[in-house]
């Protein structure tokens, strides 16, 4: 199910799914800031009744989440939803999507933009078993309230690209990077991330020639719980749900948080992967940049030796890196692996009814 693009004046909601970081003193002036963005945009920004409720609260209340994300989804002149930031427990909330019959009606009934990242993984991956096209992207704080005097110029060419249509969408590197800020506070506000230009652009890992898959796939940390849940009540509803189902011939996108796991980390998350089949069918497989370029080296170095007999390109804008790009889930991706080319073959939304035009 694709939903339609986002047009000016349209409504976008602001969920906190993950953490409510959002919700706190420290955050405000971020709160303020990605508000101003979105609006500059044209857009109507609608900040959820649970969504500022702050991290104590939401982290005990992962129903109140959902209801949020609920009402987003019922509520029809909301026409985006954009995650406020990842976290590490938004699993908590698929029993109260998947058990919901009238979630999973309105998502049928009113197929609608969802974008966010890293521990939103696991909200793109449970969308998508009910059969939603949905967008790893920016999210609320860390993208349009972005400190500077602008959204990263890179990061925003890409959510222009939610107002538009396009037949085809060529994925290109961006030609400079930044690294991850240290100061988030007031005083930060105006002040440039420090800037690297980007020397080594995409790198192919191993394979060739010219292949298509479905994009499936998110942050590596997020999938690799999926497998080895780090606490009981983690694994029994990845037991029950079964959430991370790629197409066969996927074109597997994966990308490491922030918490930049140490290379032997990495070595298992891909084992796990591995042991589990999840590379065997799939097309080829995109590596995000690794935020700052920690491990960069070593990670390539470990996925030439894991993933010899796949099909590897790395060093892509998406996930935890900045600046970053648009990844949508199920459309179908071709990529010349020699040539270090990427390309979404159709459209990213529906196309509008012509006889209710």
């Amino acid at each position: 199910m694709k939903p339609y693009k986002l047009s000016e004046g349209d409504k976008v909601a602001i969920v906190s799914l993950s953490s409510g970081a959002l919700g706190e003193d420290f955050a405000r002036h971020e709160l303020n800031l990605g508000v101003k963005r979105l609006q500059e945009l044209g857009l109507e920004p609608v900040i959820m009744p649970n969504a500022c409720k702050g991290i104590t609260y939401l982290k005990n209340h992962p129903e109140k989440r959902t209801q949020d994300l609920i009402a987003a989804f019922t509520d029809k002149e909301i026409k985006g939803i954009i995650c406020a930031i990842g976290g590490d427990d938004t699993y908590k909330i698929i029993p109260y999507i998947m058990d919901n019959t009238d979630f999973i009606n309105a998502v049928k009934d009113n197929p609608k933009i969802f974008m966010g990242f890293s521990d939103s993984t696991i909200n793109h991956l449970t969308l998508n078993s009910l059969g939603l096209n949905t967008f790893y992207g920016p999210a609320f704080l860390t993208d349009f309230a972005e400190l500077d005097t602008d959204m990263l110029g890179f990061t925003k060419y890409w959510v222009l690209n939610l107002f538009i249509n396009n037949s085809q969408t060529q994925i290109e590197s961006s030609n400079v990077w930044y690294k991850e800020r240290t100061d988030f506070s007031v005083k930060a506000l105006g002040t440039p991330r420090e800037l690297f230009l980007e020397e080594q652009g995409y790198i192919k890992l191993s394979g060739g020639g010219v292949h298509e898959g479905k994009l499936y796939g998110g942050c590596l940390d997020s999938i690799f719980t999926i497998y080895e849940a780090e606490n009981k009540e983690q694994k029994e509803i990845f037991s029950k749900y079964k959430i991370f189902n790629p197409p066969q011939n996927a074109m597997l996108f994966l990308e490491t948080s922030d918490e930049k796991v140490t290379p032997q980390k990495f070595r298992k998350m891909l084992q796990v992967l591995k042991q589990n089949k999840v590379f065997e069918d799939c097309s080829g497989v995109l590596f995000g940049k690794p935020q700052d370029e920690q491990y960069l080296e070593e990670y390539n170095q470990i996925i030439k030796e894991e993933l010899a007999d796949c099909n590897v390109l790395c060093n892509l804008n998406f996930g935890h890196s900045y600046p970053r790009c648009i990844v949508p889930y199920n459309l179908n991706c071709k990529v010349d692996f020699d040539k270090k080319q990427v390309t979404i073959t159709e459209p990213w939304f529906k196309t509008e009814d012509l006889f209710n035009l």
